[in-house]
């Protein structure tokens, strides 16, 4: 038998709700695969912790994140009135999700932005411009550049205000990020989209360094340099010329969600945020706390997440794949969430209805002998 410690962190929002789906279907390949057990740990997380605990990244939840195989993390963060009501430092963003990057080290962020063909009416994109479906993983340096550099404010001699914030970027860091990318354009299609701003920034000038020094350790893998304004107009106009993008931490979270974007919703985008020794998953998408408590929030994300935690934590790639294909089947049967669903012909189910469609799709595929 074969067990896993999962910390479940559901935050905020729609956390609860989606988070509730990805127990289900964790159950259920519980459930298929006999010999693995997973004991889930539930953990306060974000703006919920805060108010229970007075932090928002408890030390009992950093315990149960330590001892955890992996995490699994929900949503995160209120709207603007709810969240002047929690000191700066402590907000879900500053006070919790940073820091959980920075404890594990979870340099790499893996974000697919995958659509098939079948499901392109989810896309604002013209039918021409999808073609036979859009399949790009951008990988994204998660624990460096200005998010986490130096940050200061103050008054200056002439009495105006100011901030100060700094990118900062060593080697390491980059060559460790460029190795990945290079790793899964192996994998892949053998190309590799290096996205920097060169032309501008010294930090891209030693990110491009380090690229054509990795480069020659990797023959078989074209690397394309853009810069990465360019790469938000293709994105939009070809993304289809795409494969894997990598790309340092404020580039790959305004390009990530505009990925979303070209997909319909970050509710379609799951992710997977990879450490040297432990690894949260999470959907891209915010705690949308207008809708929290309907049951109506779309779980795709959070599933998928799931699935990228089966694949890379526990080497379960089987179990991984029928998961994608038991959400590709829910949509294909013209079901959908309200955010989702378009036209007089959809389907409209609720939060807990696509997790049960789903779980009963992954019970038609072969079981695990």
């Amino acid at each position: 038998m074969q067990s896993y410690k999962i910390a479940l962190l559901a935050g905020d929002g729609i956390g609860p709700e989606v988070m509730k789906q990805a127990v289900k279907v964790l159950k259920a390949v519980e459930a298929r695969n006999p010999d693995v057990n997973f004991e889930l740990n539930p953990a306060l997380f974000g703006a919920v912790a805060y108010f229970e605990t007075g932090k928002s990244f408890p030390q009992e939840t950093k315990d149960i994140c330590d001892q955890a195989d992996a995490i699994l993390k929900g949503t995160i963060g209120l709207n603007h009135e709810d969240s002047q009501k929690i000191p700066v430092d402590e907000q879900p963003e500053r006070g919790a999700l940073l820091p959980l990057r920075r404890r594990y080290n979870t340099y790499a962020n893996f974000r697919p932005v995958y659509l098939p063909k079948e499901l392109s009416h989810f896309s604002p994109l013209k039918a021409e411009i999808i073609g036979d479906g859009i399949d790009i993983m951008i990988i994204r340096e998660l624990v460096g550049g200005l998010y986490f550099g130096h940050k200061e404010t103050g008054v200056d001699e002439q009495g105006r205000r100011f901030v100060r914030e700094v990118l900062e970027y060593d080697e390491d860091q980059i060559r460790n990020i460029l190795k990945v990318g290079f790793e899964t354009a192996q994998k892949r299609k053998k190309v590799l989209h290096n996205i920097h701003k060169s032309n501008v920034l010294k930090s891209s000038v030693l990110w491009n360094t380090i690229v054509d020094e990795l480069a020659p350790s990797y023959p078989d893998v074209e690397v394309k340099h853009i810069l990465v304004d360019a790469a938000a107009t293709l994105l939009c106009l070809n993304p289809g010329q795409f494969d894997v993008m990598v790309m340092e931490n404020m580039f790959g979270d305004i390009l990530s969600d505009q990925g979303g974007g070209i997909l319909g919703s970050l509710g379609l985008m799951p992710s997977a945020c990879v450490g040297p020794e432990k690894s949260y998953y999470e959907p891209s998408h915010g705690s949308a706390p207008d809708i929290a408590g309907k049951n109506i929030a779309n779980p795709y994300s959070m599933i998928g997440s799931v699935a990228l935690m089966l694949e890379m934590s526990f080497g379960m790639e089987s179990e991984s794949k029928h998961l994608w294909n038991a959400m590709k089947s829910v949509f294909a049967q013209g079901y959908g969430t309200p955010d989702l669903a378009k036209g007089d012909d959809a389907k409209l189910i609720d939060t807990d209805k696509f997790g049960d469609l789903v779980v009963a799709e992954l019970n038609k595929a072969p079981r695990p002998q």
